[in-house]
């Protein structure tokens, strides 16, 4: 695959020959970890909510058998209100795919764009759902673009520096 190459979804950059042999499967996507904390509740309700959010992500892979792999996508958010934490929400959802018929750096760039922007939307929605019924405003992700973030932990791995947001 070319440098500049990117997976926007694999089978549609196919013709029908080389297509055929290469698929790409989801058998299922599940919750693996839904958690929320409000460790100064109730006082922090009393403040004026103008929070500091931060955002982080982490995309895993795992080899299990038969061209089966699960991909998972984890999401924390922390918010805070001066130096008090009004909440962690974490949300980590995970996905079992079938990937076969792709070179082995075609598979793993697959595993780490095309599968993590499947579970985004749960992770996405368990967070806002989370948040809210928490009694915050309801917090919705901006979208992720997962091919950039493939691309920037591929310069950095080249560069001998750790990639960030990929694990």
């Amino acid at each position: 695959m070319a440098e500049n190459d990117q997976v926007q979804n694999p089978q549609e950059q196919l013709n029908p020959q080389e297509a055929q042999g290469k698929q790409i499967h989801l058998q299922t996507i599940y919750a693996k970890d839904i958690s929320l904390e409000t460790p100064n509740s109730p006082e922090i309700f009393l403040e004026e909510y103008k929070p500091d959010m931060k955002i982080s992500l982490a995309n895993n892979v795992k080899e299990l058998q038969n061209d089966a792999y699960e991909a998972d996508l984890q999401v924390t958010v922390t918010a805070k209100v001066g130096e008090k934490t009004a909440f962690i929400a974490e949300v980590k959802y995970g996905g079992v795919f079938n990937v076969s018929g792709y070179d082995e750096s075609t598979t793993a760039q697959i595993l780490r764009t095309f599968c993590p922007e499947q579970l985004f939307p749960y992770v996405r929605e368990a967070i806002s759902e989370s948040i809210a019924r928490a009694g915050f405003p309801r917090f919705i992700l901006t979208p992720v673009n997962f091919n950039s973030l493939y691309e920037q932990a591929r310069q950095q791995n080249q560069a001998g520096q750790p990639a960030e947001g990929q694990a």
